[in-house]
């Protein structure tokens, strides 16, 4: 059985998400379904890590957004000694 489930938009907002779901040949309502559905495919393969191929996919999917290089262990643990010694105490 369906359920109907009422999304507070505003109407601006509401115009653009029509116009593009008529633009990809959907319904408002379909629209939405494949967005969500989308989000919970995608959460659901990063909640799941049990294999290898699945930690190389979270690893490029985490890298994709990511800019610069990681510092190694010995730049990291600089970092959190020089940090200890310009800290405040807490009051």
């Amino acid at each position: 059985m369906a359920k109907r489930i009422q999304v507070v938009v505003e109407k601006e907002e509401a115009e653009r998400f029509r116009r593009q779901a008529a633009a990809e040949g959907l319904s408002l309502s379909a629209w939405f379904r494949g967005l969500a559905h989308a989000r919970l495919a995608e959460a659901s393969k990063l909640r799941d890590l049990g294999s290898v191929q699945a930690l190389r996919e979270f690893w490029t999917v985490c890298d994709s957004g990511e800019k610069g290089r990681e510092p190694d262990w010995e730049e990291h643990l600089d970092i959190i000694h020089r940090s200890r010694g310009e800290g405040g105490s807490p009051t």
